[in-house]
């Protein structure tokens, strides 16, 4: 039997951190990784300490009609890669160099975030369609890969309604 590849390992493990998200919407993972170590893992959820939509029980941007990707300032919630980002400065550890996983591919709030890290590479499993992002992340010289082995995409329980 054959190891599962790095990438693979990796992205198995983001798949699980997304678990943890208490988004209605959504479920994102992200993980931060160097040297094939682990530097800070990340969900999409409500800052700590604080409420979430599960607890709530509703979603401001699902009752809105407010269409993925737009106005995010009306969400409770971080999204994975603004909270790897956080654990990591909570933690001392710095991202520059870094690759990161993500389940769904950043926005542009979360690219320019990822740009100002220094990470050197972004790895995704599901697209998020957000052009500008794309365009950032290949002017800062960041790679932007999405997985392409049919093993690698999500399966449909996995991709959730647009958060």
């Amino acid at each position: 039997m054959a190891r599962l590849p790095w990438p693979e390992y990796f992205l198995n493990i983001t798949r699980l951190v997304a678990e943890r998200s208490t988004c209605r919407r959504r479920k994102v993972g992200a993980l931060a990784v160097k040297d094939r170590r682990i530097l800070a893992t990340g969900y999409n959820g409500s800052p700590r300490g604080l409420r979430d939509c599960l607890e709530i029980g509703s979603c401001l941007r699902a009752e809105l009609g407010i269409p993925s990707g737009q106005r995010h300032e009306l969400c409770r919630g971080l999204h994975a890669e603004q909270n790897v980002i956080i654990q990591a400065a909570v933690h001392g550890v710095s991202l520059e160099g870094s690759e990161i996983y993500c389940t769904h591919q950043p926005c542009l709030i979360c690219a320019k975030m990822l740009i100002n890290c220094g990470v050197q590479a972004v790895r995704y499993a599901a697209a998020y369609p957000d052009p500008l992002s794309e365009e950032m992340f290949a002017e800062a010289g960041i790679v932007l890969m999405p997985f392409t082995s049919p093993a690698d995409a999500l399966s449909p329980d996995q991709d959730r309604a647009a958060g």
